[in-house]
């Protein structure tokens, strides 16, 4: 269960779609979280990786080596 507060404008957009759509706000709500979910977990990733590189914890890998390691090439 999860309950979140919108402002009153987001509120009456996500309001009027459901009611246009006859859909819940509900629905649209988790629609919205599952489209952008991904996303916001590859920024999280990128970002922790790069704090790893930048502070020496971890190397980069040149771009040439994954593309020859996966098979990538032509």
């Amino acid at each position: 269960m999860l309950a979140i507060r919108l402002p009153d404008k987001i509120e009456k957009r996500l309001d009027r779609l459901a009611k246009r759509t006859g859909r819940t706000k509900t629905y649209y709500a988790r629609e919205a979280i599952l489209q952008h979910l991904d996303d916001l977990e590859d920024i999280y990733y990128a970002e922790k990786a790069l704090a790893e590189i930048r502070s020496g914890r971890s190397k980069p890998i040149p771009l040439e080596k994954v593309i020859r390691r996966y098979g990538l090439e032509g």
